[in-house]
């Protein structure tokens, strides 16, 4: 049966979209730690990232650095944090957090609910200054 985030790439279930390839995808994470939190995802359903190819794994990374670079434009925010935990979810993804403080990478903290405007309108943004 295919992840969450695979059916999410694979547009059976909805998503905030920020960015697409043929190899990997970004959309808004629906319960954020901080306004702007991306998730990054190959499309190949791997659960732990360190069992992705070599290539799989450089690809990743530079597609996420791309997305980093649009949420710094499009976020104002001192640094785009990133990390990888996947426990929640059986399909590697990295978080992308715009940050001004370390607290901003707080993942063990109340998570947001922010409305789907606001969303839509965060997912508009970053995917605008996506290159």
């Amino acid at each position: 049966m295919a992840s969450i985030f695979s059916r999410i790439a694979a547009g059976e279930i909805p998503s905030y979209k920020v960015a697409e390839d043929d190899r990997y995808f970004a959309f808004l994470d629906i319960n954020p730690v901080h306004p702007g939190h991306v998730l990054v995802i190959p499309k190949k359903e791997v659960d732990y990232i360190f069992d992705l190819t070599d290539e799989d794994y450089t690809g990743l990374m530079l597609f996420a650095k791309r997305v980093a670079k649009a949420i710094r434009k499009a976020i104002p925010c001192t640094k785009v944090g990133v990390t990888v935990i996947g426990l929640d979810v059986p399909h590697t993804h990295v978080h992308l957090v715009p940050m001004n403080t370390g607290s901003d990478m707080n993942f063990c903290g109340e998570k947001l609910t922010l409305p789907a405007d606001e969303m839509e309108k965060i997912a508009a943004s970053i995917a605008s200054e996506f290159e």
